[in-house]
């Protein structure tokens, strides 16, 4: 099953948008939501009608421990300006090791059957939100978790690429991807 259906970014896993990420998510730098989500504004293609934002999932361990899920405050805040509601769908169904330093097989591998949809999402076109996105594996196995559950599109999107496959070049630039799951 595809995961997602496509997947825009706001820019590149560099300089200063990179150190922006860390700040927010490694440092806990909340007050960064607000204006990261104004770039994943930016980025986000709004030709067709969402009907739901929902965040990536952190497992309970690991949002004790940073205290805060990166995707979900940058979520809520595309909520609250787009009108479109947000919910708290997808739960991580086993703890998984972090994605960091391992390869595109294994992450894959990692992150298989790692998600669960809390309801029915029948035909409805779900966005996808995440801080970065590296190989695609963790927001495709979310996607597919959305999907099982009768969602009708899954459009990812991330504050930042990491892979320049398929991307156009320059900070907003809007990188999209039609390669289901993978770039």
């Amino acid at each position: 099953m595809n995961g997602f259906d496509s997947a825009s970014s706001y820019g590149f896993h560099e300089g200063t948008l990179r150190k922006l990420i860390h700040l927010y998510k490694y440092a806990g730098i909340h007050t960064l939501a607000k204006p990261l989500a104004g770039y994943l504004l930016a980025a986000l293609q709004r030709r067709e009608r969402l009907d739901l934002i929902v965040p990536v999932p952190m497992h309970w361990r690991r949002k004790w421990s940073r205290g805060f899920n990166q995707s979900e405050l940058l979520a809520r805040e595309v909520s609250r300006r787009t009108g479109v509601p947000m919910a708290l769908v997808l739960r991580r169904a086993r703890k998984t090791p972090p994605q960091a330093g391992l390869s595109d097989h294994d992450r894959r591998r990692n992150v298989r059957g790692a998600f669960r949809s809390t309801r029915k999402l029948d035909g409805q076109h779900v966005l996808l939100v995440d801080d970065v996105m590296t190989t695609g594996a963790t927001v495709s196995a979310c996607g597919a978790a959305l999907k099982r559950s009768g969602a009708a599109r899954v459009t990812v999107l991330t504050l930042a690429r990491t892979d320049r496959r398929s991307f156009p070049s320059g900070p907003g630039a809007l990188a999209k991807s039609n390669a289901a799951g993978g770039w």
